[in-house]
């Protein structure tokens, strides 16, 4: 056996922490520059314009590496999902967040393990027993959630935090049964490509506009998504989906609200009542009962 035999596995598993780091600590960050860039973008702009320059770069790249390119069917199958999962999921997040603190919306949004279960009910997916407690669980969690201070205050925040969930994890329902993108990074380029022209279309229609100056704080915000948000941790997320397990690779969900909600109050004063608290750790019990309930 050779030498570049043995450190082939070892290379891969070296990987694996940077990689579940940038998942983490990456998009767990999300949330809070959402909200530093929503000081001059408005919503779907900002995310529309996110995407788009993200796409573009990913697909240059995908060219420049002599790729294959999307076929037809797999653009028409990225319109679809990335009109659910970016132009509806993270347009409607980057709304709410108008009306409700980055962290307590990143806690709501730890229940689309669940909602993926529920929607895997309807393409013959039985879930588990674990996995229908960890939904029950979870529900019981975004019930107390909503019923705190930062949602009462919000009803619309509450409206556009629950379309986004639904339309992402519909989206990405259908991304793994009915629409299947094109593989590896050609198939996120095309989804973000397509997702950030729906997001901009929408923009038009509501007419949104920038509030100008811009400031610094939202360029630098907005950077962060496109590179770091939007390149490295998608490219890290790829990566754990080929070599860990899945439990692995989608246990983000689990960490991602933490760090929003301690990021949220630590650099924006977000208020975070007890009772939030607690409903928080309710979610992700039922989150944590759903990852049991898929590997057990």
């Amino acid at each position: 056996m050779t030498t570049a035999t043995l450190s082939s596995p070892v290379r891969r598993a070296s990987l694996l922490v940077p990689a579940l780091l940038a998942c983490y600590l990456i998009w767990g960050s999300t949330y809070l520059a959402i909200r530093f860039a929503l000081v001059s973008f408005p919503p779907f702009f900002q995310m529309g314009t996110r995407f788009l320059a993200a796409g573009v770069l990913l697909m240059a790249w995908v060219l420049w590496r002599g790729h294959a390119r999307p076929s037809r069917i797999e653009w028409r199958n990225a319109l679809a999902v990335g009109s659910l999962m970016l132009g509806g999921g993270m347009g409607l997040v980057a709304s709410a967040e108008q009306h409700i603190g980055s962290g307590v919306i990143a806690a709501f949004i730890a229940v689309t393990p669940m909602m993926a279960c529920g929607w895997g009910l309807l393409f013959g997916k039985r879930p588990s027993r674990l996995e229908l407690a960890g939904m029950a669980v979870g529900m019981a969690g975004v019930l107390l959630l909503v019923r705190g201070a930062s949602f009462s205050a919000a009803p619309w925040g509450i409206a556009c935090i629950a379309g986004a969930t639904l339309a992402w994890t519909l989206g990405s329902v259908l991304s793994t049964t009915r629409l299947p993108l094109a593989p590896g990074a050609a198939g996120f380029a095309s989804e973000m490509l397509c997702g950030g022209a729906v997001l901009m279309a929408i923009s038009l229609a509501l007419g949104e506009q920038t509030h100008g100056p811009i400031q610094p704080v939202a360029w630098a915000a907005w950077l962060y998504l496109v590179v770091f948000g939007s390149l490295m941790a998608f490219s890290a997320y790829l990566y754990l989906l080929a070599h860990a397990s899945p439990a692995m690779a989608t246990s983000y969900a689990l960490v991602n609200p933490l760090i929003a909600l301690f990021l949220g109050v630590v650099f924006a004063g977000e208020a975070v009542t007890g009772g939030e608290w607690f409903a928080c750790g309710v979610i992700l019990a039922g989150v944590f009962l759903i990852f049991r309930g898929k590997t057990a």
